[in-house]
């Protein structure tokens, strides 16, 4: 058993066939069907099935997946380690929702760059699933999220939670029944605050899934959206939109999560966290 096998068993995963696997390995389908092989051979257990609609995971395969996530994972960080460029003890791989970026996110990156210069900094944004999957297979050092999975390896700091308001183009937009009113999911929580709070709304023609996007839409089309509020904050300020101030208010918990390994070589954790929780 080699990376470059568990590399080919995970895009065959991940892609769903043998033929998608070579295409992003740039490998030919006969070299994936090889490791493929040699991976089943040597472990003695079949770990994919192999159909003309695609390839399934076999319950060995299953139980297979998690380790391999873990195993590339691990193999990566080995390799950021020992390849530090010159002058850098430390790496940091961090994970960011994109609507958590204006403000928190940013404000995370700043500290590390600018005053942890032996540091070696990687961001990557993701949605909610694949932040969970990157910490769990140790592709992060630490992710920004709103829905953190426990681990037993890790640690979850509670931040300063988001306060969402209603937003829009104009002071005097109405509440309830606003035709160009876009609805923003904001998470489950959220859904079960603004279904309670407007029980008898019609469903929005518009729908986001990312806050930032919503806010975009709602500069450029005008309408209303419940919005993070430090997200729309300079627009606020500048008066290219408005609060509705009659309309509920809503809140969203967010959260750091730290792989406990890697953050135990971070001595100003402590403070950063305190400062973003406050």
């Amino acid at each position: 058993m080699n990376i470059v096998t568990l590399r080919t068993f995970l895009a065959i995963v991940e892609t769903g066939s043998l033929v998608r696997a070579s295409e992003r390995l740039n490998v030919t389908q006969s070299t994936v069907t090889a490791r493929l092989r040699s991976l089943e051979d040597e472990l003695g257990q079949t770990l994919l099935f192999r159909q003309k609609s695609g390839a399934t995971l076999t319950p060995a395969g299953l139980k297979l997946m998690r380790y391999a996530e873990v195993m590339i994972g691990l193999w990566r960080q080995a390799q950021q380690e020992t390849a530090l460029p010159e002058g850098m003890e430390s790496v940091c791989n961090f994970g960011c929702h994109m609507d958590l970026w204006p403000g928190p996110g940013r404000l995370i990156f700043d500290e590390i760059y600018r005053n942890h210069p032996n540091t070696a900094l990687s961001v990557w944004p993701g949605e909610q699933s694949e932040l969970d999957q990157w910490l769990g297979a140790g592709l992060l050092d630490a992710a920004l999220t709103y829905q953190p999975t426990a681990r037993g390896n890790q640690t979850i700091h509670a931040l300063r939670a988001d306060t969402l308001v209603l937003c829009a183009d104009a002071p005097d937009i109405p509440i309830r029944f606003n035709p160009d009113y876009v609805y923003v999911d904001l998470g489950e929580e959220f859904r079960k605050q603004h279904a309670a709070a407007y029980a008898d709304a019609d469903t929005a023609r518009v729908t986001f899934g990312c806050a930032t996007w919503a806010l975009e839409f709602l500069l450029a089309n005008g309408g209303s959206a419940y919005l993070p509020e430090r997200l729309a904050h300079s627009h606020l300020e500048s008066g290219a939109l408005y609060v509705v101030t009659k309309a509920p208010v809503f809140t969203r918990n967010s959260y750091l999560v730290t792989s406990d390994a890697t953050a135990g070589k971070w001595p100003w954790l402590s403070d950063l966290v305190s400062r973003l929780a406050s």
